[in-house]
């Protein structure tokens, strides 16, 4: 998903406008096949129905209880990821090596910021009010990605970041475009439009550096030597050791298993590797013909749940930051709300 892959789906008989016309469409056509109005229907069964035939699940259909909770837990996450993301980076804002570098990588965190937005209110629909989904952060009560909690060096971690860790995003991402809820498929057709742009950003600082002096060849290595394995471990335990993974294909919430996807994040990189001079840090990486596929060395998973757990790098510092920057905007969520209670007590006096 590169470049205008979705251009102008937003304009009138745009992508976006086809999409949801034909699942109206097909949405109309199932609930005239349920019978008549005021007749018994089976919830659950008409819920696999629309799951089995590929359509979409919306905010006021029903749904099991386990499906929405699933929801909640994997779209707060992601929101989390975003919101927390933005920290090894926006580190680097006052001290990117040019004028033009600083404006590009604050475009980039402004968009992280949107992204968790988009988010929120995509989990807000499920029921739960953002509040309660940033409550249960500060609290410790629902996590965010593993990869957050490693430090930013050097420069160059920034653009490892964008083309590692934005490219681990781009190939898990993809697929939830097709996700079987609604308000979710929507809002990742823009993230990861905007993804793209920042794996192009991260791949053209790598680009730069590895093209430049010995010395920035060699921080652009160390980069990748530092991030390549935690950038493997985004997409999760291994399928024998994933709780969640099975269920939520099942109800298309994921199209793609762990494994799969990692598999397909190393082919992706191989080629690009190459092509910046650089060597991914994993002696038994190696083309296997007969799987059509690289064999490499997994990560470590073990580290993986001891990042998890909160005994990264920097899982502290992180909560420590976005605990205080909350604290502190109190005022502004407090400003926002009178200002809103204002606007419909005006209203209502019009009325």
């Amino acid at each position: 998903m590169y470049g205008n892959d979705f251009s102008g789906e937003d304009a009138p008989g745009g992508l976006l406008g086809e999409v949801e016309a034909a699942e109206a469409a097909l949405r109309a056509a199932a609930e005239r096949d349920r019978g008549a109005p005021g007749q018994d229907v089976d919830l659950a069964a008409y819920f696999a129905e629309v799951i089995d035939a590929d359509q979409k699940i919306e905010p006021r259909d029903w749904m099991p209880e386990a499906y929405r909770r699933t929801l909640i837990r994997q779209i707060a996450q992601h929101a989390h990821s975003e919101i927390i993301g933005m920290q090894p980076e926006g580190n680097w804002i006052s001290r990117a090596p040019s004028l033009k570098r600083k404006a590009i990588l604050l475009a980039k965190v402004q968009d992280e910021a949107g992204h968790g937005l988009y988010l929120y209110a995509a989990a807000e629909t499920l029921g739960i009010s953002r509040d309660e989904l940033v409550d249960l952060l500060l609290e410790g009560r629902q996590k965010y990605s593993s990869i957050f909690n490693y430090p930013t060096l050097t420069w160059a971690d920034v653009g490892a970041i964008g083309w590692l860790v934005d490219g681990a995003a781009i190939v898990n991402q993809v697929p939830l475009c097709r996700c079987s809820y609604g308000p979710y498929a929507r809002a990742m057709i823009r993230v990861c439009k905007e993804e793209s742009f920042h794996q192009r950003q991260g791949y053209e600082i790598l680009h730069t550096l590895a093209h430049g002096t010995p010395a920035q060849k060699a921080m652009a290595q160390d980069a990748l030597d530092r991030w390549w394995y935690p950038s493997l471990a985004m997409f999760g335990p291994p399928d024998s050791d994933s709780t969640h993974s099975a269920q939520s294909m099942a109800w298309k919430i994921k199209r793609f298993s762990n494994d799969e996807l990692r598999q397909r994040f190393v082919d992706m990189c191989v080629g690009q590797a190459e092509v910046l001079g650089l060597t991914i840090p994993d002696p038994d990486l190696r083309w296997n013909d007969e799987r059509q596929a690289y064999d490499f060395t997994q990560p470590d998973y073990d580290e993986l749940m001891r990042v998890i757990t909160g005994d990264g790098p920097c899982n502290r510092q992180r909560m420590e930051h976005r605990r205080r920057a909350h604290a502190e905007g109190a005022w502004v969520r407090e400003a926002a709300a009178a200002y809103a209670a204002k606007q419909v007590s005006k209203e209502k006096v019009a009325a």
